[in-house]
């Protein structure tokens, strides 16, 4: 059957035609003209503002959802946290408690801890911090920097830090000189590397128990996990290699990624590790299918922590001998910008809702710079 339309439908659907063509042109003009969004390996650090007061941080790290905290090591016993947008002090968390009150009935009184390095959880209830040693009655051995497994050092806690109360509510039994925490994605497991132990802890979140501690050798730093938790790797600082667990039944293997591996970041699509090798002052990127290093670049004297912007354009890094922040483009490995920051430049962290980059100065202050 044939459509008869008659002048006044011609008219409307010639009309409605016409709306459409515009429209359409309209979007794809608008489209066309809309600005793009800058990398962030484009943009160039400009510093904002310098944090100080009671405070020797030995890392900053962001929770991703508008909160950085710092931890001041035993020089300050405490973590500091701040509010991202403001960069105003939120709370100063003291760390001292009773190891008695968590079910540690042979230590009375109350004890001191030395906060390290943190790690936010992925539901944003809580901060986890490993502290460098234990101070009181019972913790007559304190560890070092140069140790072996076999030294008779102390062993020390992890804390849990409720982001509701910010006071310390559970403590978790970790190896000699704790160093670096993670939480897997999943929020099954915490990670610690024991400098000292020469170990990883990991730690079941649902039961607060170690489930396992794997071997790594001298000075295991820098661990990261694969945003599915089926993977962790973590940096043999002692060494040459990361080692790769596997966490569904904590098997292992190494993969070279050069001399003195210390820390370590993944790129958003998990192909690339990324390393600062501290002793040569180089970055490098391991590509994990070949398991090569594809680039290197040498920032400066003693490059400690780094971190990486959320769409994976840039890398930043602290350079301690140096006293310096670069950052790098991943596209082409070129440093694209230094910046004199501080004496000991220590810690670093990427904070995306302000898109800023916050440094850690261990003789007591925090740094913080746009990226613009």
């Amino acid at each position: 059957m044939r459509l008869q339309l008659s002048a006044r439908h011609w008219a409307i659907f010639l009309a409605m035609s016409t709306l459409c063509v515009t429209s359409a042109s309209t979007q794809s003009v608008s489209a066309e003209t809309s600005p793009a969004v800058p990398l962030i390996a484009d943009t160039t650090m400009t510093l904002v503002k310098t944090i100080q007061g009671q405070i020797t941080p030995k890392s900053v790290r962001s929770s991703g959802a508008g909160l950085v905290s710092a931890q001041n090591m035993m020089y300050r016993h405490s973590v500091t946290i701040y509010n991202a947008k403001t960069m105003v002090l939120e709370s100063t968390i003291p760390d001292r408690v009773k190891l008695s009150d968590f079910g540690y009935l042979k230590y009375s009184g109350s004890y001191l801890g030395a906060p390290v390095e943190g790690a936010f959880s992925p539901d944003g209830k809580y901060l986890y911090v490993t502290n460098y040693a234990m101070y009181g009655k019972g913790f007559d051995h304190e560890g070092h920097d140069d140790c072996k497994a076999t030294n008779p050092y102390d062993k020390s806690f992890l804390y849990r830090i409720n982001l509701s109360t910010r006071a310390v509510d559970a403590i978790y039994p970790v190896g000699k000189v704790p160093k670096v925490v993670q939480v897997t994605p999943d929020n099954k497991y915490l990670l610690v590397t024991n400098w000292c132990s020469y170990d990883l802890t990991i730690i079941s979140i649902d039961s607060g128990k170690t489930v396992k501690n794997i071997y790594i050798g001298a000075y295991p730093r820098g661990i990261v996990v694969t945003q599915d938790s089926k993977f962790a790797y973590v940096a043999h600082m002692g060494g040459n290699t990361v080692r790769r667990i596997k966490m569904s039944d904590f098997s292992d293997s190494k993969i070279y990624i050069g001399l003195n591996p210390r820390a370590l970041v993944l790129s958003p699509d998990e192909r690339t590790i990324y390393a600062t090798l501290n002793l040569s002052g180089k970055v490098v990127a391991l590509d994990l299918a070949s398991k090569k290093i594809v680039h290197s670049i040498t920032t400066g004297k003693a490059t400690r922590s780094l971190d990486i912007s959320t769409d994976g354009s840039a890398l930043f890094v602290v350079n301690f001998g140096s006293a310096t922040l670069s950052k790098i483009r991943t596209s082409d490995f070129k440093v694209t910008q230094t910046i004199k920051v501080c004496t000991q430049p220590i810690g670093i962290t990427y904070e995306a809702t302000q898109n800023r980059t916050w440094v850690a100065c261990y003789l007591g202050a925090i740094k913080v710079f746009d990226n613009k």
